[in-house]
């Protein structure tokens, strides 16, 4: 688990994942959802 360093250094969006790289930079990504399910052949 994280500790928070700096309260509210970052702004935020929905759908990003934040982390600290091995430099010690902020970096952002994109969060993977979930595929949709496969329609069943008949």
């Amino acid at each position: 688990m994280g500790r928070i360093l700096v309260k509210g250094a970052v702004k935020r969006e929905k759908g990003f994942m934040y982390y600290v790289d091995g430099q010690g930079n902020v970096c952002e990504a994109k969060m993977a959802r979930g595929g949709k399910k496969k329609k069943s052949k008949k």
